[in-house]
């Protein structure tokens, strides 16, 4: 995609409800993975800046986080419309395939091969977030906060949750706070220095 291309974007709120619709159905066990596989590297709709923006918000947001960012996403192109559609998607079909299956596991939760197959569903899915999150931690590289200081923001965050714990809402008040914190510092020192050197130029 060259700088004079438009930018891929959803063609119509149909196109947004079905790809949402693929989208949610490849999803068994979270679909972090595959939002992002999507979004970014598929459709090109975000950049990974973008979506690692829009997942952070969606991460402190009440509620399910893909829910949350699919009305982000959605509202982000076609406004409130957009935003309802993207919601429809991810829930519609998902819904009813759930409905389905809670009918069949009632009957069948005893059998050992049912019992063997969510166990190795439960293992992929968690395989399957590890690697994205290795995947988005190249964006780090660009961030204000020095590399070691994020890899230690993201072992203290586990250690608290796991180990200690702490609530997620605490984590997240103390740990985010202070991290985001720190960046709005150092951008700000950054602007003022950009500043500074514009006006010192001949």
């Amino acid at each position: 995609m060259t700088p004079e291309s438009p930018r891929p974007q959803p063609s119509s709120l149909t196109d947004l409800f079905i790809s949402f619709t693929l989208l949610a159905l490849q999803g068994f066990g979270g679909v972090l993975a595959v939002v992002q596989r999507e979004m970014v590297e598929r459709k090109r709709w975000l950049t990974q800046e973008e979506f690692i923006e829009d997942w952070a918000v969606a991460q402190v947001m009440p509620g399910p986080n893909v829910v949350n960012l699919s009305l982000m996403i959605g509202d982000r192109y076609f406004g409130l419309r957009g935003a309802m559609v993207a919601l429809a998607g991810m829930l519609t079909l998902p819904l009813l395939l759930v409905l389905c299956l809670a009918v069949l596991h009632s009957h069948y939760a005893n059998h050992p091969g049912v019992a063997g197959a969510l166990r190795g569903m439960a293992a992929v899915a968690a395989g399957l977030i590890a690697a994205t999150g290795v995947k988005l931690a190249s964006s780090l590289r660009v961030h204000p906060l020095p590399g070691w200081f994020s890899g230690a923001a993201a072992v203290l965050c586990v250690a608290l949750l796991v180990v200690f714990k702490v609530p997620l809402g605490w984590t997240l008040l103390l740990l985010g706070g202070v991290c985001v914190g720190l960046t709005y510092r150092i951008l700000k020192q950054r602007s003022l220095k950009a500043g500074h050197l514009i006006k010192e130029r001949p």
